[in-house]
């Protein structure tokens, strides 16, 4: 059976009726590529047609016709031939001795052909005579190259510039581990690598776990179609603006690669989500092409209160104003891609399937439901928000966090450890296993015990055998704030020093991101005492997040869509729950705290070190034991929708004057209580207060009596 990968092709019937060649002939075997591979040989780009990578029979060159007139081939196939040849010839292992070891043909496929003159070349002009040609194969007696045959033609293109590690001595250093790591992963996977080529008309989404690749691959696609179609016009959006200069390298480089021409950035552009004035962005330039009011953060703030809106995140909030505000948008993108999906909102999105072309509106948007740390509801399903059908690609495996990191993330996040419950959970049973989890014991279902755990398949080993599970990953409780610095400033030294890191492979995250400047000031002045170098990733310039030799501190919501070696989290104590815990508050803003936790302890790929101060740590760490203690697999009892329901009910966001009113209520009740107390040492009789008072005394006075009678230990 052949698999079919469907890029991007000009020549869409004969293309067509050359897949539906290898859908019934069930004896041939391996991958058909359409539209791919892209090459730039001899400094012409060309994209190939179609190609068949064989364990049977090599590789196979299709030159398709569209037409009804066939010319002369010969030269152009010669062409094809040279040019795939030269692929893979400069592939050591491919080649024996002088020659290639990879069996090639090149045939000419043209259906819509009904007789030709030309006697000269392999042409096929029906599935019968593609069969006669295809029988006069030779057997390849190199078949054993076909997983390296497959992956050369597969490669999209090198993901990024090797960072050269010239301080590196030692060699068990971190920094010789991280150097290996780094060349381990150095190319996409083949699910990866589909994603890119597929291509969908009209709207797909593609989920995946922190670190499967989402932000790559919308780059590569984005970069695929530019490839295709440099008369298009796309957009490549998101919410984190320090990803603009990850997307624009990774965009450059496919173009090079592949066109030997760098983007034309009039036609790909790379522009934030919301923006501003001084940094241009979808919704900002659609407010000015409408001459409607744009609204900033601190305007966007004031209206979500003014409508109540607090269900709502407020980028949600602008974007829904602004649809209603806008009856007939213009259709000015081809495409539009939409990474980071789960920060921005369902009213972003439906705003950009306004502004694409019909009749494809090609929407590619990426998210991962953990990583949302706005407030607000998750995303629905695509036929919901665009009332149309989408297709779903799903990224199962990660590529940047081991096990242990991700299990531990995925446990705190959901709080399956924690001693007071759950505090969110996926409403689809099956996401466990989209996102890589299989099942150990028990069932996906309502009150069953439950365990889950990862395969080396989703998870690959590499990814933690490298390091001791300890050092991977530390929990470390402090006594006070100044104790925490000292600690983490000593170790960033001796990472530094000893272990053989650069400046780049450290970030340093807050979790609450109104406190980052003035909580990483302790840290920062006590590195400059010893000589090292740092900074707060978009101080200066809000698209920058590394500095060369400096060390990067961070609030969470920059840190997202950046990935290093080593993660410090500092007062992690902020993650656990409210600091009045237990007493006034039902633990609001949980699953937003725990979400932040989660994305932070995911930027790294290889150790993380969580730190925190006092007895919320403490529980904290009490938590990750049981992670530990259960070898980093979960294992929980699955809950009902209306346990689903109350837990998102109880540890929902909760705005400032939300809170601020319950503290009022709060006060308010605990006057009662003190009248009523009043009331029954005899200190005051219940007629010193106005009669409207005493209705509502005497009932609560007599609740009490009631419930002192059947509940005496309550009492």
């Amino acid at each position: 059976m052949v698999e079919i990968v469907r890029g991007i092709t000009h020549k869409p019937a004969s293309n067509e009726r050359l897949v539906e060649y290898f859908k019934t002939h069930q004896e041939l075997d391996g991958h058909l590529y359409i539209g791919y591979p892209i090459l730039f040989v001899g400094g012409e780009s060309l994209t190939i047609d179609a190609l068949w990578v064989s364990q049977g029979f090599g590789v196979v060159v299709f030159d398709v016709i569209e037409g009804i007139e066939l010319e002369d081939r010969a030269d152009f196939q010669d062409e094809l031939y040279v040019k795939v040849s030269t692929l893979l010839s400069q592939h050591k292992a491919l080649n024996k001795k002088r020659r290639l070891a990879v069996d090639m043909e090149v045939i000419t496929y043209a259906p819509a052909v009904v007789d030709s003159s030309d006697k000269e070349t392999k042409t096929a002009k029906n599935n019968k005579e593609l069969t006669d040609l295809l029988k006069e194969l030779q057997r390849w007696q190199h078949s054993e190259l076909y997983g390296l045959v497959l992956s050369v033609v597969q490669s999209v293109c090198n993901l990024k510039v090797s960072i050269k590690r010239s301080n590196v001595t030692k060699d068990n250093s971190k920094g010789a581990i991280l150097k290996q790591l780094e060349d381990t992963v150095a190319n996409l996977d083949q699910e990866q690598e589909k994603a890119v080529i597929e291509a969908y008309q009209g709207i797909q989404r593609i989920r995946g776990l922190a670190g499967s690749g989402k932000t790559i691959v919308l780059a590569l696609k984005a970069a695929y179609f530019h490839a295709q179609y440099p008369e298009w016009k796309i957009a490549v959006t998101f919410n984190t603006r320090s990803l603009k200069g990850q997307f624009k390298e990774l965009i450059e480089r496919f173009c090079i690669t592949k066109t030997g021409e760098l983007p034309d950035w009039q036609r790909l552009r790379i522009i934030h989500a919301w923006g501003s004035p001084n940094n241009t962005g979808i919704y900002y330039e659609l407010c000015k092409e409408y001459a409607v009011e744009y609204l900033d953060f601190k305007s966007a703030i004031a209206l979500q209160r003014a409508e109540s809106s607090h269900n709502k995140s407020i980028f949600d909030v602008v974007c829904t104003k602004l649809l209603t505000e806008i009856n007939d948008f213009n259709e000015t993108y081809d495409a539009i891609f939409v990474d980071e999906a789960q920060d921005l909102s369902e009213s972003f999105l439906k705003i950009c399937f306004k502004i694409l072309k019909e009749p494809t509106k090609r929407l590619i948007y990426a998210y991962d439901e953990l990583q949302r740390l706005n407030e607000g509801s998750t995303l629905s399903n695509p036929n919901q928000i665009f009332d149309r059908d989408a297709d779903d690609k799903i990224l199962y495996k990660c590529y940047r966090n081991s096990r242990p990191l991700l299990v531990t993330a995925h446990a705190l996040g959901f709080g399956i450890y924690r001693k007071e419950g759950l505090v969110q959970f996926f409403d689809q049973p099956q996401l466990w296993q989209d996102v890589g989890y299989t099942i150990r014991g028990g069932r996906l279902e309502a009150n069953s015990e439950v365990r889950l755990y990862r395969t080396s398949e989703a998870s690959p080993e590499y990814l933690e055998k490298h390091s001791e599970v300890d050092d991977i990953l530390l929990f470390k409780s402090f006594n006070d704030r100044q104790q925490q610095t000292e600690w983490i400033v000593e170790q960033i030294k001796k990472n530094i020093k000893e272990d053989e890191l650069l400046h780049k492979d450290i970030i340093v995250i807050n979790p609450d991101p109104l406190t980052t400047k003035k909580e990483v000031g302790m840290i920062r002045s006590l590195l400059m005492t010893n000589g090292i170098n740092s900074h707060i990733a978009g101080d200066f310039d809000a698209d920058i997040f590394f500095r060369e030799d400096s060390i990067t501190f961070t609030g969470i919501n920059r840190a997202k869509g950046n990935e290093v070696a080593m993660v410090y989290i500092i007062n992690a104590d902020y993650c656990y729950g409210h600091s009045y815990f237990g007493d006034l508050y039902q633990n609001p803003n949980l699953i937003k705290k725990r979400n932040i936790l989660f994305t932070a302890i995911t930027r790294s790929k290889a150790w993380v070190r969580v730190c925190g101060v006092g007895d919320r740590m403490n529980m904290l760490i009490e938590e990750y034991h049981e992670v530990k203690n259960n070898k980093f697999e979960l294992n929980f009892k699955y809950p009902t929708g209306e346990e689903i329901e109350r837990m998102n009910l109880i540890h929902r966001d909760l705005s400032e004057t939300e809170r601020q009113k319950i503290d009022q209520d709060i006060n308010i009740y605990n006057d009662l209580v003190k009248i009523k107390e009043r009331i029954k040492s005899g200190e005051n009789c219940i007629e010193d207060y106005p009669k409207y008072m005493q209705v509502d005394l005497s009932l609560l006075l007599e609740n009490e009596k009631r419930n002192l009678k059947t509940n005496p230990k309550n009492y």
